[in-house]
């Protein structure tokens, strides 16, 4: 169902106090500041679709503030991706600075300060998710906020096609149907940051970086293996098992911590996303789990729930846990 919050029945004079509430109670709290003398009507279209609310945004020149007095006050960890369709906008964050022009697409972190200015009338869509839904390592994170990627160029395309077409397709969408085609719109956005930040190119071989990928990647295409371990890990790559230890020690992890919560995260996935995936059991088997018990232990200490609960009510657990 959609939620429509306008402006457009207010005066200009009613309307700037009216669009700051309707902007923060759609994202997260924001200072805004409308630059028009007689500002124009706002309006905003939302839905739900899984874990992601997706936002139809058209308004005036304005200029947005997330600040860290802001952040401190609602200690929420949001991802905002935004397709700008009309009117220019010039983003701030991580001491960057780049402008959003028509047919890109740009990110946002919620949880670091950040200022978006646009001087004209505009129109975006925007896909707000908790930031734990994507997978990906905080400093590739930081390196990709405030940059504009052209939804003409390239994988950038792809990933900004999908996210347009779920846009308008998305609430057509049941809620099993829906988390399945979030749950698919995430890994792409991981796999761009991947690509992004050069994970497919050739690296030098002897670099402790470059080993890391490979490893991981190796860990990756394994994770079913139930007997996937340092010892065959270290012997697929040709190095001892200690130097493998200190690698992940750079990652601030261990390799047996990284394999289970990859494992996790994508039996959580699987759970949500069809019965047809199968049982607690068989979905736990699929990615390496051999005992159930064990399990159901780690699930539970790693998502507050237990497995059988989460597949039969995922969707309202994963609003719990915002809350």
């Amino acid at each position: 169902m959609s939620v429509v919050l306008s402006t457009a029945e207010l005066s200009a004079a009613d309307r700037s106090e009216r669009w700051h509430e309707a902007v923060s109670q759609a994202f997260v709290p924001l200072n805004i500041n409308i630059l028009e003398e007689d500002p124009s009507p706002g309006r905003i279209v939302t839905h739900r679709l899984g874990a992601m609310q997706i936002s139809d945004v058209q308004a005036g020149s304005q200029e947005v503030t997330r600040s860290k007095r802001l952040i401190a006050r609602d200690g929420k960890e949001y991802l905002i991706l935004t397709l700008q369709h009309r009117g220019s906008a010039v983003k701030e964050q991580d001491g960057r600075e780049c402008l959003i022009e028509p047919g890109s697409f740009s990110i946002s972190d919620s949880s670091r300060p950040f200022r978006k200015k646009v001087k004209s009338k505009f129109h975006f869509t925007s896909f707000h998710f908790p930031r734990k839904e994507l997978r990906v390592r905080d400093e590739d994170l930081h390196a990709l906020t405030a940059r504009a990627f052209s939804s003409h160029d390239g994988s950038a395309a792809l990933v900004a096609a999908y996210f347009a077409q779920m846009a308008r397709e998305g609430a057509a969408f049941d809620e099993v149907i829906g988390r399945q085609f979030v749950a698919t719109g995430l890994d792409l956005l991981a796999l761009f940051f991947d690509e992004q930040r050069g994970r497919f190119r050739p690296q030098p071989p002897e670099t402790a970086t470059a080993m890391v990928v490979r490893v991981k990647d190796h860990i990756l295409q394994n994770l079913s293996d139930p007997d996937l371990s340092p010892t065959t890990i270290a012997a697929a790559h040709f190095i001892s098992v200690r130097y493998l230890h200190k690698l992940f020690q750079l990652e601030a992890t261990t390799v047996g911590e990284w394999i289970r919560a990859e494992r996790l995260e994508r039996c959580r996935r699987d759970l949500l996303r069809s019965p047809a995936l199968g049982g607690v059991a068989t979905i736990a088997r699929r990615w390496g789990f051999v005992s159930p018990s064990h399990f159901s232990r780690v699930f539970r200490a790693a998502y507050g729930v237990a497995p059988r609960d989460w597949q039969a009510h995922g969707l309202s657990c994963e609003r719990r846990t915002d809350e």
